[in-house]
């Protein structure tokens, strides 16, 4: 009889504590994005910092629509670039920045300068806050701390090659060991990933892919005379032209403003190898900086991505971007503007390339300059 009263109390209290989605509809979080949107239209700005491709999030104008007193002013610099670019502004004291947006190991230098505030106290909105409607149903971070840059992109990355289809054919390149082929040696061209930009998290699925590794880049780098350039456009050119049969992290988007140009170039992506994929964020991590002019605006901006309605916004700019980085890490979203070989699908072990563990690019580069070296003196 003693027990019955026991078990009632904590059913009552069960029923009466609130859930994690009661607390964050609590008017008290409503009155405070209420107060934080009124602080933000008084400010009157936002300075966003963006990678190139995410600054189509932007240029779409969903977010200048809803909050047109917030004028959005974009930085649009490519890749380590933007970064340095902050560097200089705030070591001649000028505290510009609000919002940096870009791979997560693009920001790792910010992140180690300690130059970013916490995420989670900006996040206000409660579809934002419910890490329910996210991928494996948490908020993913691409610092060690888990609290700084956060991901909201989680692109299936393989290796995309992109070929000549004049010297080159789609049967000669069934697997990605065919690029080891003697046939290829000094006939084929790359982005040179080691000033930054675009290729670190093909190049990261390979070194940590149990079956590759450091091994076969440096095979690759090693044996195969690869000729390297930083600048996107020419590599894309050059295999145009035909000076190239292969290439190897070119610009997605101008080779497909190439092919429709009705020019001989074609592409092959080996997505996951022997059952095993990568993810990357392919630009799409967002921190919010410290000492930020407009505060408030940042966090109406971030928290505003990170909805529904930014996160649908973002898929389809990319989309209409012609950008491989699609699939956000929403999934209460629906994924027609992603093509279904840029999914994310069950039954696949993806390396999360965005884990803190896997962003340093260090040891890549020195096994690259080690076989190029060794190339040399062959």
């Amino acid at each position: 009889m003693k027990k019955a009263p026991i078990l009632l109390l904590l059913f009552l209290s069960l029923c009466g504590a609130p859930s994690p989605a009661a607390e964050q509809t609590r008017p008290g979080r409503q009155s405070e994005w209420d107060k934080t949107v009124e602080a933000a239209k008084k400010e009157g700005q936002v300075n966003v910092y963006p990678a190139h491709n995410q600054a189509t999030i932007v240029d779409a104008g969903v977010f200048q629509k809803r909050y047109p007193e917030i004028k959005v002013v974009q930085v649009v610099v490519q890749g380590a670039a933007a970064v340095q670019r902050i560097f200089s502004e705030r070591r001649a004291g000028k505290y510009l920045a609000d919002i940096h947006v870009g791979g997560g190991n693009v920001g790792l230098q910010l992140y180690r300068a300690k130059a970013y505030d916490p995420m989670r106290p900006a996040l206000i909105l409660p579809e934002v806050v419910d890490e329910l409607k996210w991928w494996q149903g948490t908020h993913h971070y691409a610092d060690a701390e888990k609290k700084y840059t956060l991901l909201y992109i989680g692109a299936p990355s393989g290796i995309t090659v992109h070929y000549n289809s004049r010297l080159a054919s789609a049967k000669e390149l069934k697997s990605l060991r065919d690029l080891l082929n003697p046939k290829w040696k000094g006939r084929m061209v790359g982005y040179d990933i080691r000033g930054g930009g675009p290729g670190g998290g093909t190049f990261r699925f390979v070194y940590h892919h149990p079956k590759l590794g450091p091994e076969f880049i440096r095979r690759l780098f090693g044996d195969t005379n690869i000729t390297l350039t930083r600048d996107g456009r020419l590599a894309v050119d050059w295999l145009a032209t035909g000076k190239f049969s292969i290439c190897l992290v070119c610009s997605y988007t101008d080779v497909i403003k190439a092919k429709g140009q009705g020019l001989p170039v074609e592409t092959i992506t080996f997505g996951a190898i022997e059952g095993i994929a990568g993810m990357t964020a392919e630009g799409g991590a967002v921190s919010l900086m410290n000492n930020a002019p407009h505060p408030n605006a940042a966090k109406v901006f971030i928290n505003w991505l990170l909805s529904r309605e930014g996160q649908i916004t973002a898929q389809k700019a990319l989309a209409d971007y012609g950008s491989q980085a699609l699939d956000s890490l929403r999934i209460d979203i629906p994924k027609d503007d992603v093509p279904p070989e840029f999914r994310r699908t069950a039954g696949i072990q993806y390396i999360d390339l965005q884990d803190p563990g896997r962003l340093d690019m260090r040891p890549i580069f020195k096994v690259i300059e080690e076989a190029l070296q060794d190339s040399r003196k062959k």
